[in-house]
């Protein structure tokens, strides 16, 4: 007996039609009311597939049919919250006619996408002004309008303007257990700088500054400075900015094995290796770790890292470049470490400096890495909850 379209199970056609494009999807939602119901379901939701392989496309091409999704009825709508949450910002300025979504669902594309330093633009309005028009601010050229957040954030990783956000907020990690949240003048705001300045307070300025990308969003990704090199001893070693980048009981697995760890420590200190016990995490993990960490979804990493706080596999995730409890070839995260946050823009990926990607100065030095965002408390929470801070100050102090 001949099989039909009717005789095969609605998960089966689904499954089918997420293979398609989105032109053709839509073309076959209209030949017949049991596709037309299949295609409406938001159980069996074909559209996702299609969605997700246009917003994840390393090209950063979209079907011109995603450009008007918004208008037809058959598109179940919590789609749109990825489609929020992972398009192109300029693309849903621009190029895109937004839905109309609940109040919950602008909330929900709204801790996806930003950190959750960035509510305080909400202020008293909705989420969805939040995430749109959000408040009044100055543009360049001195004309008082309503901007989007979004808008903000395409405008600032595009041009060095600053008037929108006079001061920017970055996290130093102490090298006693406590954190300061401090600020610096955004039109010169340049972390290379200020860490230099913080290793001359620690006497650490002969020692070579090294950055680490911690995770990376869709519009921002956490950076972190700090000095690697072998101490004299124990008491100089920053074990937060270890616990920052490996979680405790995380590990990278059999690929850890790196060929960094092979490398020679310039500008070291002594050979002194500090013991095995003394270089452990301070807590102690037990168990599995997939039961005490959860993957990270508000905010939501980039692809990248897409599995973050675990290793995310693909070359892109560089917080493991050593194996076991050493970094590097024997060294340590010595003196404060320095958290900031540095907007994405189109040319912020490219490598433009010799040496090793994503890491040390191929993060920092470069077109389009000379723009950065505020980071706050909440935001270091919710990037890495396990630290355990001793005291966290606003501005200067010790913690005492």
């Amino acid at each position: 007996m001949a099989t039909t379209l009717e005789s095969l199970p609605v998960e089966l056609v689904a499954d089918v039609l997420g293979e398609l494009d989105l032109a053709s999807l839509i073309t076959v939602s209209n030949l017949s009311r049991r596709l037309r119901a299949v295609v409406s379901e938001p159980s069996l939701n074909p559209w996702r597939r299609p969605i997700l392989r246009n917003l994840l496309d390393m090209s950063g091409e979209y079907e011109p049919a995603l450009k008007h999704l918004s208008v037809r009825q058959t598109i179940p709508r919590h789609n749109w919250v990825e489609i929020l949450t992972l398009g192109k910002a300029e693309y849903l300025l621009f190029g895109m006619t937004l839905p109309n979504l609940k109040e919950s669902e602008w909330e929900e594309c709204f801790r996806r996408r930003f950190l959750p330093g960035w509510i305080k633009w909400k202020k008293d309005g909705t989420w969805k002004e939040a995430f749109l028009k959000c408040a009044f601010l100055l543009d360049c050229d001195a004309r008082r309008r309503p901007v989007r957040i979004l808008y903000r954030l395409w405008h600032r990783s595009h041009s060095s303007c600053t008037t929108d956000e006079a001061w920017t907020h970055y996290i130093v990690l102490n090298r006693n257990g406590s954190a300061n949240l401090w600020d610096g003048s955004s039109r010169n705001y340049n972390p290379l700088t200020i860490f230099h300045e913080i290793k001359l307070q620690n006497n650490l300025a002969h020692l070579m500054t090294h950055a680490r990308l911690v995770v990376e969003f869709k519009d921002v990704r956490v950076i972190a400075l700090g000095v690697l090199t072998k101490p004299r001893s124990a008491f100089s070693i920053n074990r937060n900015a270890r616990l920052l980048l490996h979680p405790p009981g995380i590990t990278k697995g059999e690929e850890g094995l790196s060929s960094s760890s092979n490398s020679i420590s310039e500008g070291s200190e002594e050979s002194f290796q500090p013991p095995m016990e003394q270089t452990a995490s301070p807590r102690n993990i037990h168990g599995n770790p997939k039961d005490i960490y959860r993957e990270l979804t508000h905010p939501l990493p980039s692809r990248c890292h897409a599995r973050y706080p675990f290793y995310t596999p693909g070359g892109e995730d560089k917080r493991w470049l050593g194996p076991d409890e050493l970094e590097e070839g024997g060294r340590q995260w010595v003196g404060p470490m320095l958290i900031t946050a540095q907007l994405i823009g189109p040319q912020t990926k490219d490598t433009i400096v010799d040496g090793l990607p994503l890491q040390d100065l191929d993060l920092v030095v470069g077109t389009g890495r000379s723009q950065y965002a505020s980071l706050s408390w909440a935001d270091l929470t919710s990037i890495a909850p396990w630290l355990e801070l001793t005291h966290t100050i606003t501005g200067a102090g010790l913690g005492h």
